[in-house]
């Protein structure tokens, strides 16, 4: 992959996030790292930037679409291209079905789904056009029915499906000829705010699938759902 791809990543000031950002940096890519907090996101640029790295930092809640289509125009208007957009940012409501609250139904969709499929909107028909593109969906083994969705995280589990769908579907709008390319995977249990701390995967560990699949080359997947660079199923 060309040391010129220009890489975005939500959630990019912690945990997964921040693991896929120094490893893109560290593999060359322009970083723009996506933080819902810019001074969060720029404490944790400053390392990346000490080692080398090119990173931009972007104030953007997925929550909010006006906060994405301020993100893309303030991009556009400094002629930055996303070549590689990872969609990280995520929230982990507890509760089952019959517990789950209103608002979290909400926030659950809101964040895990509605978010990135908006980013998706707003970044990937400049892929097409420019022939190039890979888009990192960061769902969840919780979010499979092959696999077993998770009960006790029920709003969490249906927004990590519908994520699924989105990458799928988006797959299938796809043109042939342009070697633009969207899968999801699970990074495993993860140590992370979100994971807890029992959880035995370390923020690099769950984040190479997504590296993998950021910088897959012409001949690699599309349209899949992975954990350890192994398919997994829906």
């Amino acid at each position: 992959m060309s040391t010129q791809r220009t890489a975005l990543v939500t959630g990019g000031n912690r945990g997964i996030g921040l693991a896929i950002c120094k490893d893109l940096a560290e593999r060359g890519l322009h970083v723009v790292l996506g933080s819902r907090d810019e001074a969060n996101g720029e404490a944790a640029a400053r390392p990346i930037r000490a080692q080398g790295g090119t990173v931009r930092v972007e104030q953007i809640d997925v929550a909010e679409p006006g906060s994405i289509t301020n993100c893309y125009e303030r991009l556009a208007a400094d002629d930055v291209a996303v070549d590689v957009l990872v969609n990280n940012a995520g929230i982990y409501p507890e509760n089952d079905a019959l517990d789950a609250t209103i608002d979290q139904l909400d926030r659950a969709w809101t964040v895990n789904t509605r978010g990135p499929w908006l980013l998706v909107k707003a970044f990937v028909p400049d892929m097409i056009e420019r022939g190039y593109g890979r888009v990192v969906n960061m769902s969840s083994g919780s979010g499979s029915f092959g696999e077993g969705l998770d009960p006790e995280h029920a709003a969490y589990a249906a927004s990590k499906s519908a994520l699924n769908v989105l990458t799928m579907t988006l797959d299938d709008a796809l043109p042939d000829e342009s070697d633009v390319k969207v899968n999801s995977m699970c990074p495993g249990w993860v140590h992370t705010r979100m994971g807890g701390e029992a959880a035995p995967r370390t923020p690099e560990e769950g984040a190479d699938t997504a590296l993998w699949l950021a910088t897959l080359p012409s001949d690699g997947p599309s349209g899949g759902f992975f954990r350890d660079r192994e398919r997994i199923p829906w």
